[in-house]
């Protein structure tokens, strides 16, 4: 069918005259009449007759102007899709996030993110570092939250840092160890609590004691999530070593204490991951430009 013939034919029954919708649409009445007749040959229909001086539909017509009125409207809102996808305020975000940004930054950024871009669908996948990289990687997601090193950076990832967080050694109050200067063989003789194999935090506590030649510490109690390593430590059994923004407020009303290893200074990177030489799409760049905006306005940028 002649879309642009069906368009003229529209047009005329809207303003309700050939002359109307030649003044619209700038071009000559002949063309459009001559348009018109041969939509009218294709369709094998009558659409228009004379009636007096002027047109009116036939019944025919009616029915066809009816039902492009729906082409057309949908034909709008496609357009408008386009537009508002192009633009990032309509469409849908996959991202892969580890724990700790996944359980004390996501809620509050996504929160805000909704609050501007509503439309926007999002999929939020928790896990440890290793899947959360490797669902990057395979394209199972847009982008990644990631809290840990960003030596992990590969030829197939990009990772943008966003801000540092310290890492603190911590046990009970009651702990012997609770609130001294210790040396890292006598922290590493301790059992510890920890996440998972794969998970980030628990890499650099081994990491750290490759360094240091000293024997890996044994790991007592094992825990999918941060949440429950951190009660069982608080319960009064072990020592763990975790991001200080997790604990922070814990120490802070004494549940649980630090404990301080002389030598050792380390940070936890929290970064935005993406696939390498590949841009994100609009409504992603959005979301991580309004990650960037809230850490700059909460000062925790790290120079």
């Amino acid at each position: 069918m002649n879309l642009h013939g069906l368009r003229l034919f529209y047009t005329i029954a809207t303003t309700g005259s050939v002359t109307g919708a030649a003044a619209l649409l700038t071009i000559s009445q002949p063309a459009i009449t001559a348009q018109v007749k041969r939509l009218e040959q294709e369709l094998g229909v009558q659409l228009l007759q004379p009636a007096g001086r002027g047109i009116r539909l036939t019944s025919a017509g009616e029915t066809i102007y009816e039902m492009a009125t729906r082409l057309f409207a949908v034909e709008r809102q496609i357009e408008q899709f386009c537009i508002e996808s192009g633009q990032g305020t309509i469409g849908s975000i996959s991202l892969a996030a580890t724990y700790l940004p996944a359980h004390f930054l996501l809620p509050g950024w996504l929160a805000r993110f909704k609050q501007q871009f509503e439309q926007i669908e999002l999929t939020i996948h928790t896990t440890n570092s290793s899947d959360a990289l490797r669902m990057l990687t395979d394209g199972q997601v847009d982008l990644a939250i990631y809290g840990g090193v960003t030596e992990r950076e590969t030829e197939w990832i990009q990772t943008e840092e966003l801000f540092r967080d310290e890492l603190w050694f911590v046990v009970s109050p009651e702990h012997h160890l609770a609130n001294r200067h210790v040396s890292l063989a006598e922290m590493m003789a301790e059992p510890f609590i920890m996440r998972e194999q794969g998970s980030s935090t628990r890499e650099r506590l081994l990491s750290l004691c490759r360094t240091h030649n000293l024997p890996a510490p044994r790991i007592a109690l094992q825990f999918n999530g941060l949440y429950e390593a951190i009660q069982a430590v608080i319960a009064g059994y072990g020592a763990n070593f975790v991001s200080a923004l997790i604990v922070r407020d814990e120490v802070k009303r004494g549940t649980l204490c630090r404990v301080y290893v002389d030598e050792v200074q380390l940070y936890n990177t929290i970064a935005v991951c993406l696939r390498k030489g590949e841009t994100p799409r609009a409504a992603a760049g959005h979301f991580i430009d309004r990650i960037r905006h809230h850490i700059k306005q909460k000062d925790l940028l790290t120079n």
